[in-house]
């Protein structure tokens, strides 16, 4: 909707959000904070439009709005999506007010995920920035057009390195074209260090950009290997696999009941010999982005919805500050416990997956309000969570007998930051460590508006289901319940799956006891509780589900992506690396293979194309269970051998012929096989210093949202 400013003068928003944070910013090289200004002030008057004070928020139904575009472009193997928010309007003023400064301080940790992720993705992403808002000329070249491709792909992945596959991405622009281009910028617009000359600058960037075999991969698993050594994430430097398993070693304390996430906020590093921690917090490491990430969570303290929301949001200010794992504990444990709020936010350092020792949190934010609707579904799931544990084929002594406070909802996304951010969860279960779930419970939400809009965008484009699927009963099925089934796999993947089960007394977490092997294991275990109830009654009498033809769409579906479609995600050559690709093959391939006796999955070739055809849902209900049996022993007891050989054997390797005829079939389809998405913007109103409304307002550019991003949320050094 079109808006027709007023002039409303910024200081009337910085007036507004003076007081609340008692440090001045440190210094950077970004120049985004005035020096008079307390940290995200600046940020805060510079993302502000000129709003008439007599607006309110319009109305995000997506029932009535039917011209909403969710696909902008595609690029690459991209896709770049929208999604709407609806029910916004529906929210007072209060909690629209939260919902800002929560949004504000997802977005404010944006360069931490970048450094994260690769030690000079700053001064590289600042680079790129510069030569796109440097560019007057509108004509276009084969060059200009590769670069904003890459261009586009570092934003998409927040960084240099693929954010799935975790290669490294090389340019098709030559490297003539990246010197001029670098010319042509204003020397004062680079991201030089003290120093350097734009000459010096060229020939230290092009073999960073250029070079296939330098930092060529951002998190290595691969058995037998130092994986630090061999890894581009910016979690280590200077030491090795051997090094900062025996640094922690020291400091885990065996047999503790409520062992804190050692090594979850940090970065280790050796200095005069010794391997040293440097700790994330206000005061430390990312100091200037967690500054203005605190003053944002500190105005949001002020507007809480209720006491249980105003103690979790404090005691992640205090982990901020401190960077005490014990404090994010206890912030883990009131979050937890606050289950009547509308308003809900995930902030930190959270999910370890880009850590190949599985310890490092990578930042990311989820801010969101309740679906209250769409809850029902989710709930009926979760209000049986004991039922559902009682009656899994899991060994007795693995069974929790009582599942504590599984909180299940379904979520109306607002903004996501960080990791999540372009490329977004459409689940959430957390806390992540064991023993809050087990004596606090959890979380488990489903993004789903996110979901809406995957489903929106899956009409555009060629049709995978048709193309893989191997005749039109399966196709009709997945047409009818594939929607429904994916909601009820996600929804017990996170409400049930990642709840259920417990590690045998005085066997440590299965980040130390199956290493590289644990988030592989975890997400397996997770789908194969998913994957064992869908084809189960018990769905049907809850309501939650029509018929068992839902829970044969979902097997289908499995199936189909475990051991063929998720290939098109892959490179030619490549092995498969990341979690999600790697458990999802193993529990396909295992099945299939175990299965091969009663042919309960069928391999079939027709007119020279490969399809996967389930014969026996019943019996293949069995093997996922004896899966389920085995990955929950694995874990149990941190049989390390077992999880290298379970996923080694079926969750590696790939068919190169499958391979190259899977990219084949799918090059014909015009489909991009990773999506993301671009934000919604909220804008205050203020009137008389304080916030009466906010507006929603959604963006169709990539590109001018990624510099916005740049120019607004630039908070750290190039190096930290």
């Amino acid at each position: 909707m079109k808006k027709t400013p007023i002039a409303v003068s910024t200081l009337l928003l910085a007036s507004l959000l003076v007081g609340s944070c008692t440090k001045k910013t440190t210094s950077s090289t970004s120049g985004t904070a005035n020096s008079t200004m307390m940290p995200g002030e600046a940020a805060a008057v510079k993302n502000q439009e000129n709003i008439n004070v007599t607006q309110v928020s319009p109305p995000q139904v997506i029932t009535e709005d039917p011209k909403f575009k969710f696909v902008t472009e595609q690029f690459a193997d991209l896709r770049i999506l929208r999604y709407q928010v609806p029910g916004f309007e529906k929210l007072t003023a209060k909690q629209k007010e939260l919902l800002y400064y929560l949004y504000e301080a997802a977005l404010s940790g944006r360069d931490i995920i970048y450094d994260q992720n690769y030690k000079h993705n700053l001064r590289i992403r600042r680079t790129l920035d510069a030569i796109v808002q440097n560019k007057r000329d509108p004509s276009t070249s084969p060059d200009w057009e590769k670069f904003m491709e890459y261009t586009k792909r570092v934003w998409f992945a927040n960084g240099i390195h693929h954010h799935y596959s975790a290669n490294k991405m090389l340019p098709e622009f030559s490297q003539e074209f990246l010197a001029a281009s670098i010319k042509k910028v204003p020397a004062n617009k680079l991201p030089l260090v003290k120093g350097e000359s734009v000459e010096t600058f060229i020939k230290w960037i092009t073999p960073i950009l250029f070079d296939p075999k330098l930092d060529a991969k951002q998190v290595n698993k691969a058995a037998g290997e130092d994986l630090i050594k061999t890894s581009a994430v910016n979690f280590y430097e200077g030491v090795t696999q051997k090094e900062v398993e025996a640094f922690y070693a020291k400091k885990d304390v065996k047999n503790d009941p409520r062992p804190v996430s050692n090594g979850l906020n940090s970065k280790v590093v050796k200095e005069n010999g010794q391997v040293v921690e440097k700790v994330w917090k206000a005061d430390g490491m990312y100091g200037p982005a967690i500054q203005r990430i605190i003053f944002w969570l500190e105005k949001a303290v002020t507007v809480a919805e209720n006491d249980k929301q105003r103690l979790a949001l404090q005691k992640l200010v205090d982990f901020y500050r401190t960077g005490d794992l014990k404090t994010f504990d206890e912030y883990n444990i009131a979050w937890v416990q606050d289950v009547d709020s509308q308003i809900d936010v995930v902030n930190g350092f959270i999910e370890v997956y880009d850590d190949p020792l599985g310890l490092k949190g990578s930042y990311e934010s989820v801010v969101s309000f309740r679906d209250e609707e769409a809850t029902k579904r989710i709930k009926a799931i979760g209000d049986q969570a004991q039922w559902f544990e009682d009656n899994s084929p899991l060994l007795l002594q693995h069974k929790k007998k009582n599942v504590v406070g599984i909180t299940a909802k379904v979520i109306t996304t607002v903004v996501e930051g960080g990791d999540a951010a372009p490329a977004t969860p459409i689940g959430i279960n957390l806390p992540n460590a064991n023993w809050i779930r087990k004596e606090h419970g959890s979380k488990s939400v489903n993004l789903g508006n996110i979901v809406h809009a995957y489903n929106e965008s899956a009409n555009t484009g060629g049709s995978a289901l048709s193309e893989f699927a191997f005749n039109q009963e399966e196709i009709d099925r997945a047409k009818k319940y594939g929607s429904l089934a994916s909601d009820l796999h996600t929804d017990m993947h996170e409400v049930i799956g990642h709840a259920s089960g417990q590690i045998n007394p005085g066997v440590d977490t299965p980040k130390q006891t199956l290493k590289n092997y644990a988030s592989t294991m975890e997400e397996g275990r997770a789908d194969l509780v998913a994957l064992y109830y869908v084809m189960d009654p018990k769905l049907v009498q809850i309501g939650v589900m029509p018929s068992l033809e839902a829970g044969k769409a979902e097997y289908d579906a499995y199936i189909r992506n475990g051991l063929m479609t998720q290939l098109a995600r892959l490179a030619p050559g490549e092995k498969i690396e990341e979690d999600h690709m790697r458990n999802r093959q193993m529990v396909a391939a295992w099945a299939y293979e175990k299965g091969k006796k009663d042919n309960v999955i069928e391999r079939i070739t027709r007119e020279g194309k490969t399809y996967f055809k389930v014969n026996d849902y019943a019996k293949l209900r069995e093997l996922f269970g004896q899966l389920l049996r085995e990955t929950q022993r694995i874990t149990s007891e941190g049989d390390f051998k077992a999880a290298e050989k379970l996923v080694e054997t079926y969750g590696v390797k790939v068919d190169q012929a499958l391979h190259k005829e899977v990219l084949q079939r799918y090059s014909k389809l015009n489909i991009a096989p990773y999506n993301g998405f671009i934000q919604p913007k909220l804008t205050p109103v203020v009137k008389d210093g304080k916030i009466v409304d906010v507006l929603l307002v959604y963006p169709d550019n990539f590109t001018q949202q990624m510099l916005e991003y740049g120019e607004v949320y630039n908070t750290l050094p190039h190096y930290n």
